[in-house]
């Protein structure tokens, strides 16, 4: 009989983790602040922020940190954001560069300018105010590790490379997350948003100055053999789940239409 092998998490696999854990708790301390700040005291959430320094400084310096250390190699990061760089180009021997989903990065860019420009009017027209975009940007920095670890929406609808070892868009978190506090006129938000965008016109220099580091054929650092992820794994148990969860669903349906 055949046994199932068990799978261990990696060191960027347990990376992933704790920033998912801190990212989800942070989220949840400017939540409880919005809602004590806005529901209870009846003020402005940016102004109870303030109040507080503390937490500003704390949510600032974890994601000035996490930014600063993608602008070099790491062994703890990802492949995805890790292949535009020098080292870990593994030549293959082939010189034909395929992106295949490169040209869906516009469509990408044109998605979250609406999406986030929704907010953005509705913010400028006064119905959200700073505390909400605040907040958004906190509900993206946990949804990008859910996208990373559990699933992702524009992998499955619109780039669909293999994973996010390959994936073109890796090194656009940062300024996607971020997207929102361009509305919020503070010098502590526009830091972040204007360190994120630095990070992101990195990637795509180096993308277009060296696009085979970015081709799986012509780098064999993104080659399954040698990730250091191996999240893969987990993101195909969960879609089996979902398949098994979908198939008992469909079965009940059947039986109760057959009655």
């Amino acid at each position: 009989m055949r046994t199932k092998k068990k799978i261990k998490l990696t060191p960027v696999g347990v990376w992933h983790y704790v920033r998912l854990v801190y990212r989800s708790i942070l989220f949840l301390m400017l939540l409880i602040g919005y809602i004590r700040y806005r529901f209870v005291y009846g003020e402005p959430f940016i102004l109870g922020l303030e109040k507080m320094p503390v937490i500003i400084y704390i949510v600032w310096t974890v994601y000035v940190i996490e930014m600063i250390f993608r602008f070099f190699p790491s062994k703890i990061e990802s492949p995805g954001c890790q292949k535009q760089f020098a080292r870990n180009y593994i030549k293959t021997g082939r010189t034909d560069v395929v992106i295949p989903d490169n040209n869906a990065t516009v469509l990408v860019v044109l998605v979250w300018i609406v999406f986030n420009g929704i907010f953005g009017m509705l913010h400028m027209m006064g119905v959200i105010d700073d505390g909400i975009m605040i907040l958004l940007c906190g509900a993206f920095s946990v949804c990008d590790m859910i996208c990373i670890m559990f699933f992702c929406p524009f992998q499955s609808w619109f780039l669909k490379n293999k994973c996010c070892s390959s994936c073109r868009i890796y090194n656009w978190d940062f300024a996607m997350m971020f997207t929102p506090l361009f509305f919020v006129e503070k010098t502590y938000t526009w830091s972040l948003l204007i360190l994120s965008i630095a990070l992101l016109i990195r990637w795509e220099v180096t993308f277009y100055r060296h696009p085979e580091r970015f081709s799986e054929n012509t780098n064999a650092y993104l080659h399954c053999s040698n990730c250091t992820e191996k999240l893969c794994a987990h993101k195909k148990q969960l879609h089996r789940l979902w398949k098994q969860i979908e198939d008992y669903k469909d079965n009940k349906l059947k039986q109760l239409e057959i009655k």
